[in-house]
């Protein structure tokens, strides 16, 4: 009971703190808005090229042509070969006919070339369709496969697919870098408001002192008021971000550009996002004020 009533009275003197220090409580709350906003941004866009990234992954395709006079047994050896594979997600097989029929079926143009197509005369090659487990590896994969008899050619968009990787990599990292950074920066400007707080308030500690107060009595309030100013703090940017995503959402219908470019669900995600932007807040809030009472309170 003695520690609920201790915790208890922590949290009253956080409040009373918070409002009794106003405008410096409205600057670290600032400080904390802005950043967790910025940080918002910063996750949805890195969720959304994730998102992104992952569709193409699974869309990237090695297309195998095979040689033109090929039997059904080399067919069949060549589709061991493949299985045998490591990273080989899936493959389909396609014959020539096959591939006419999807093409000509896609537009009116290829119906009427093709139309009176024989399967002597037929120019195109019978084919295997390829999928990969890790695309940072299909260059492997595509290399190994070009060796296999009877294969001709092997295609899958090499530049693009190297391009793309690499484009993904650094959004990510140049997200994930922004984060870090803007919570270090608050974390800081948190902690050099606390310290002005704790200035303004060196006689009160003096007097809590005096009267036996302990030296984590001391801190702790300051803790709670870093913890409160922090979740004060994402209220505003959780509501931007719940409301703000899901209309953008909602406008878009759930892609951006193309339905190439899926965007990421509205729910959950933004209730997760919010569970994410209160816990940022709150840490940052609390390692504002812890830092600045272990550096700055000489007690």
């Amino acid at each position: 009971m003695k520690v609920f009533r201790i915790l208890g009275r922590n949290i009253r003197d956080s409040f009373k703190n918070v409002f009794r220090n106003f405008s410096l409580s409205i600057a670290s709350i600032s400080c904390i808005v802005i950043t967790l906003i910025v940080v918002s941004i910063s996750i949805v866009l890195t969720y959304n090229v994730n998102n992104f990234a992952s569709l193409v992954e699974k869309d990237v395709t090695i297309v195998v042509f095979l040689k033109n006079d090929i039997t059904d047994l080399e067919i069949d050896e060549v589709e061991d070969k493949i299985n045998s594979l490591s990273n080989i997600d899936s493959y389909v097989f396609k014959d020539k006919m096959e591939i006419t029929s999807d093409m000509m079926e896609s537009s009116e143009v290829y119906k009427s070339i093709m139309g009176n197509w024989k399967e002597d005369e037929n120019p195109l090659r019978d084919t295997f369709q390829v999928k990969v487990t890790d695309i940072k590896l299909i260059d492997d994969v595509a290399d190994k496969i070009k060796q296999f008899d009877n294969v001709e050619v092997v295609k899958y968009g090499e530049e693009m697919v190297k391009q793309l990787i690499t484009v993904f990599e650094v959004v990510k990292n140049i997200s994930i870098a922004i984060v870090i950074a803007l919570m270090v920066v608050t974390a800081f400007l948190i902690s050099n408001t606390i310290k002005i707080t704790i200035h303004s308030r060196k006689r009160e500690i003096e007097i809590m002192r005096l009267v036996g107060a302990s030296n984590l009595n001391i801190k702790i309030p300051f803790i709670f008021e870093g913890l409160l100013l922090g979740a004060l703090g994402s209220v505003i940017p959780i509501i931007i971000t719940i409301y703000g995503y899901t209309a953008l959402y909602g406008h878009f219908n759930g892609q951006l550009f193309s339905p190439f470019i899926k965007l990421v669900p509205a729910t959950p995600f933004v209730y997760y996002l919010s569970l994410i932007l209160l816990c940022i807040g709150i840490l940052v809030g609390m390692f504002g004020s812890w830092r600045a009472v272990r550096k700055h309170l000489k007690i």
